[in-house]
């Protein structure tokens, strides 16, 4: 079944949910630190669905290892074991948003703290309540369209059994879509706190190793339903310019509440089983944000100068 059937056939909305305005595909402009320091540069995506959010951090695309990590010379190993990929149950209370579960790239926390979030037009200011930064996240969403927000439990290969990924998520926001594909389980015991990139310099002999601590994948693409979703930005740069998934091969499982997707990977055919946040056809996204009469009418008579170079930042 093609995505755009089950929607139609099999949509679903949660009684829970972070607020509208908070919803869609948002890319970081600037984060500021409190000792004056800013960064501008890193390429920062946020994909929040009804309570299931996606991260993607990256640097620039000119910095970014480009060849498959076992192509790659130590030092590469240690760029990649850097970069910042993650997907989260999501958890909006007391105006702050919180996360909770999950799987990350990263194996130590990075980000510990919740978010205070406040949204003005398509700029979106998220406050750490320690005062330790500020972040500024401009809204990314052109237009209205469907709403999917799906909790990765597992990914097998059909043929031998293997578990091949093991939780992660699927959101789609209009044309935006995010994958993350959680590591499986590893023979290797990790202490307290323990970060990825010492782990990657302790174990750059043992091939196994590396491909269990590499086997994670964070994606984020754009298209829509009809023609797929093309990747711009992964943590695995080989994937960049193909298609994201299948747009079909999807099935409802009445009995759990769940989807179930069957596809083709290489030789491979694998099957990935989710759970469903959301399953919206048609989502109207919030592209901007609402001012008072006073407001707007203050901005009307101040316009001559208010509106001398006036444009929309994405």
């Amino acid at each position: 079944m093609h995505l755009i059937a089950l929607l139609k056939e099999y949509a679903q909305t949660p009684s829970t949910t972070v607020p509208d305005w908070m919803i869609g595909c948002f890319k970081r402009h600037c984060i500021t630190f409190a000792n004056g320091l800013s960064d501008m540069h890193t390429r920062v995506f946020w994909l929040q669905g009804r309570n299931l959010t996606i991260d993607l951090r990256l640097p620039l695309i000119e910095d970014q290892v480009r060849q498959p990590f076992h192509d790659c010379q130590p030092t590469q190993l240690q760029q990649l074991a850097n970069y910042e990929g993650w997907s989260a149950d999501s958890h909006w209370q007391d105006d702050q948003l919180s996360w909770s579960g999950g799987t990350s790239f990263q194996l130590h926390n990075r980000w510990p703290e919740p978010a205070i979030l406040h949204r003005v037009g398509n700029c979106m200011m998220e406050f750490a309540p320690s005062g330790a930064y500020v972040e500024d996240w401009r809204f990314q969403e052109n237009q209205n369209g469907p709403l999917i927000s799906l909790r990765l439990l597992e990914e097998r290969d059909l043929h031998s059994g293997e578990l091949r990924h093991l939780d992660g998520a699927l959101i789609i926001t209009g044309n935006w879509a995010g994958l993350v594909l959680g590591r499986a389980k590893h023979s290797f015991e990790l202490a307290p706190d323990q970060q990825l990139r010492d782990l990657v310099k302790d174990y750059a002999d043992q091939s196994h190793a590396l491909d269990a601590l590499f086997n994670f994948e964070t994606s984020i693409a754009h298209g829509s339903l009809e023609q797929g979703f093309v990747i711009r930005h992964s943590n695995r740069f080989e994937r960049t310019d193909e298609q994201l998934c299948p747009m079909d091969g999807f099935e409802f499982d009445a009995t759990n509440n769940q989807i179930i997707q069957t596809l083709t990977s290489g030789n491979t055919q694998i099957q990935r089983r989710f759970t469903i946040d959301t399953l919206e056809p048609e989502f109207r996204f919030c592209h901007d944000s609402p001012w008072t009469g006073k407001a707007a009418d203050w901005f009307n008579h101040e316009k001559v100068t208010l509106g001398r170079y006036l444009k929309q930042i994405n």
